[in-house]
């Protein structure tokens, strides 16, 4: 999508995106080593009940839904950073995550006029409709003058 496609109120929506265990496990052994995260024995016996994802790979799954949905194709070029970023519920092997992305403000800077900018808020949702992911985005992209 281009930045002129965006619209305050505009829902997106893609996935579904399913977890493996060894998808969950390699990205834990890679960048979060957590017991929860790469123990399946022992995270059986924690008060999570088995093994869940780490929260930054919830993250990661949601920014390639957002980009397979959205980005693709469009002047994004980069993200100053996050407004709030919770993981309410855990991310489990075999979970089928569905994105839903909520447009909350679409402007040009005043400064830049080269420069638009996004804010929306994404949320992953397993199969039983639990939230796992909620973060508010601002992304920005490079636009012609006008």
């Amino acid at each position: 999508m281009k930045f002129a496609d965006f619209h305050p109120g505009q829902v997106i929506e893609a996935g579904p995106y399913v977890m493996s265990e060894a998808e969950l496990v390699g990205f834990a052994q890679a960048y979060d080593p957590q017991w929860f995260h790469t123990d399946a024995v022992a995270a059986a016996d924690s008060a999570f009940g088995g093994l869940i994802a780490s929260g930054w790979h919830t993250c990661s799954i949601a920014m390639r839904l957002v980009v397979d949905a959205a980005l693709s194709g469009s002047e994004s070029f980069a993200s100053p950073g996050l407004e709030h970023v919770r993981w309410p519920h855990p991310v489990r092997p075999g979970d089928a995550l569905r994105l839903v992305a909520d447009v909350i403000e679409v402007r040009r800077s005043e400064k830049r006029p080269t420069l638009g900018i996004l804010r929306w808020r994404w949320r992953l949702f397993n199969q039983r409709e639990l939230m796992v992911l909620d973060v508010e985005v601002t992304s920005l992209f490079r636009l012609e003058a006008s």
